[in-house]
């Protein structure tokens, strides 16, 4: 027959050679396990749907009274026709999950793996504007695949599909970042979730010499915008690596661009032409503002979007995007006759193979000779010399 346990006869219990379990006949279902090693514990016994079940409530130091209240409780749990043991689970798990917000795991990855990406001011930005106000409070755990699928249906529908497999792309890498920090955490990703095909988005496109022309001529009266546009062309940089140029990265006719601003990891000194540097002079130097191409004086230059869309329009040219201009610069050096290798260089390729290892040359002055004749190619194409100028002897 069970006895009315006491706090004082829980800790006189001695173990034997077999696990034992002690009812308290001061709550009902309550059993103290004794095991055969000293180990001591609390659980409650109950019959759920037929089959006997046992909940374990935790260690014999969280003291009698307070096992009896959990006995109670899971007791009451029964008696609603519910699993102790399964609603025990799902409050662990929920728990868990608000402890674990997604916005808390992403800004953990961010600090932690942020600084060694070239994008994460982006995948910043994504996040703040189309993935926090949706899921940033919830448990990462909590975020189904549907959810997420409905999520990327929006975001389509409101800024294409590019943006939707941008979205995904970001919430990939953190969910995956935080299953390899996690025991339990599976993320809810899988393949065939993007909506663009990565061969559907290579691009061929260059500027013909008419839309090169209108785009320059247009640009060179379009404020920061246009002098951006003009620099991409003459440097084949990337859009975010003359988007965010700080001017720390300009020295004596160099422009350095760091390597955690690379794409390979790596630091790129491109030597600016004549013309390249001409379009620097331009641009005004605001105490405060550390960007070379701003718009409001404070920021790097922002609404890019909204920008070439009024520059479209305004130049006569469209189907095209900034990246664009790389490919034209790639392509007009070719025409300038400048050799493969330096024009692959002054894009910031990097050369594979034996040469690529052993070859530690900077080209510094093969890369300013290749900028110096794209920009006289350019300088060509837009300003052509007359058709009646006649060279005379001296």
């Amino acid at each position: 027959m069970a006895k009315m346990l006491t706090d004082v006869s829980v800790r006189n219990l001695r173990p034997g050679p077999k696990r034992r379990e002690v009812p308290d006949a001061g709550s009902r279902g309550l059993r103290v396990v004794v095991q055969p090693s000293g180990v001591k514990s609390y659980a409650v016994r109950y019959r759920y749907r037929g089959r006997l079940t046992k909940l374990t409530l935790g260690p014999t130091s969280l003291g009698l009274a307070a096992a009896r209240k959990l006995a109670g409780d899971a007791m009451f749990t029964l008696a609603r026709g519910d699993d102790p043991a399964e609603a025990k689970r799902l409050a662990k798990k929920a728990q868990t999950a608000a402890a674990d917000s997604f916005r808390e795991i992403a800004e953990r990855y961010m600090k932690l793996e942020g600084v060694k990406l070239r994008s994460a001011s982006e995948r910043q930005r994504l996040l703040e504007r189309l993935v926090y106000p949706v899921f940033g409070d919830r448990g990462i755990s909590t975020i189904r695949r549907s959810e997420i699928v409905k999520r990327l249906d929006d975001i389509e529908i409101a800024n294409g599909p590019v943006m939707a497999d941008g979205v995904l792309s970001v919430l990939s890498k953190i969910m995956g970042w935080h299953a390899t920090r996690s025991d339990d955490f599976v993320p809810p990703i899988v393949k065939g979730m993007r909506r663009v095909r990565a061969s559907d988005q290579a691009r061929d496109r260059i500027l013909t010499d008419d839309e090169l022309v209108k785009v320059w001529r247009t640009a060179e009266t379009a404020g920061a915008y246009g002098a951006l546009l003009r620099f991409l062309l003459l440097t084949g940089a990337r859009r975010d690596e003359g988007t965010y140029l700080p001017w720390q990265e300009l020295s004596n006719g160099d422009w350095t661009l760091s390597a955690s601003r690379n794409k390979v990891g790596r630091e790129l000194v491109r030597p600016l032409s004549k013309a390249a540097q001409d379009i620097i002079a331009e641009c005004p130097r605001i105490e405060g503002c550390p960007f070379v191409f701003s718009g409001n004086g404070r920021t790097a230059i922002g609404g890019l979007s909204y920008a070439k869309r009024k520059f479209d329009a305004a130049s006569g040219t469209s189907g095209w995007v900034l990246h664009d201009l790389r490919r034209s610069c790639r392509s007009l050096m070719s025409r300038a006759g400048v050799p493969s290798d330096h024009a692959e260089r002054c894009l910031g390729h990097l050369i594979g193979g034996v040469r690529g290892t052993y070859d530690r040359h900077r080209y510094r002055d093969e890369m300013l000779l290749a900028y110096e004749a794209l920009a006289q190619l350019v300088e060509r194409l837009v300003n052509p010399p007359a058709d009646n100028v006649v060279s005379m002897r001296g």
